[in-house]
């Protein structure tokens, strides 16, 4: 199904903000409800008898200062953020040997991605546009879950995807397909953005990490790459991801792997 273009190829599809990633509290203001939220948090603790009023509105201030969102603000629609916080990037390239058309249907068959990205648990489509998310979290520290729609479909070109509001990881992702030179395939271009949560706090956590996360997201095309053009994967890898290898007398070689059905 091609959805009708609404962007052009030189717009930036940035994560629609919403309660994870949405800055609306201005740098003083967030000074402020930081100070008196520890101050609140303090008194609370210090009391010989716990005041767990105290103790909750000193925990929200310092979460309001922290983060710079207001539940508040966002309900009457009141903003006094600097500005916009800018999101992540990760923009990667690799060309696979294999016909344009072969590779778009494998990765426009979303609940396909995570036989490639490790960090993906699945991908559950709901409708023709929208779809569910699952990814764990590294050191087995548990999951997180979002519902994503594609907001531009054309196929065997390009597909453009938003996560809706309320997601756990605010993001959005661009991915473009062309005619490798020289006959040599298909080129895939990925461009991945993403907000941290917690406002700028969390924003500047996470671009600690996004080198991380760069790599991270090049060892998925180079697994996709692997399995469009040899059909499998490296024993470790299959290993890794829970995945059935067939038996070999060389280990050190590759070997085929026999995928089980998305639950």
């Amino acid at each position: 199904m091609v959805f009708q273009r609404k962007y052009s190829v030189e717009e930036t599809i940035n994560p629609q903000p919403s309660g994870s990633g949405q800055v609306n509290i201005g740098s003083t203001e967030r000074m402020i409800s930081a100070f008196s939220g520890a101050l609140l948090t303090f008194y609370a603790i210090r009391r010989p008898v716990k005041h767990w009023a105290l103790l909750s509105a000193g925990g929200y201030m310092l979460y309001r200062g922290l983060s710079g969102y207001c539940p508040i603000n966002q309900a009457v629609g009141r903003n006094t953020a600097d500005k916009e916080i800018e999101p992540l990037q990760i923009s990667r390239t690799i060309t696979v040997n294999r016909p344009r058309s072969e590779v778009y249907a494998f990765w426009r068959q979303l609940d396909n991605l995570p036989r490639f990205m490790q960090h993906l648990a699945s991908v559950i489509p709901i409708d023709a546009k929208r779809s569910h998310w699952v990814a764990a979290v590294p050191k087995g520290l548990g999951t997180i879950e979002w519902d994503a729609e594609i907001l531009e479909e054309v196929e065997n070109e390009r597909l453009l995807w938003r996560s809706v509001a309320e997601a756990t990881v605010d993001n959005a992702g661009e991915v473009y397909f062309k005619d490798a030179p020289g006959g040599r395939g298909t080129e895939i271009h990925a461009i991945i953005r993403y907000q941290a949560p917690a406002g700028y706090a969390g924003q500047a956590l996470a671009s600690l990490f996004n080198p991380a996360f760069g790599q991270m997201v090049k060892e998925d095309l180079r697994r996709f790459k692997n399995l469009l053009e040899t059909g499998e994967l490296p024993v470790s890898e299959a290993q890794y991801s829970g995945q059935r290898v067939s038996e070999s007398t060389e280990p050190s070689k590759k070997q085929e792997i026999y995928e089980s059905p998305v639950l």
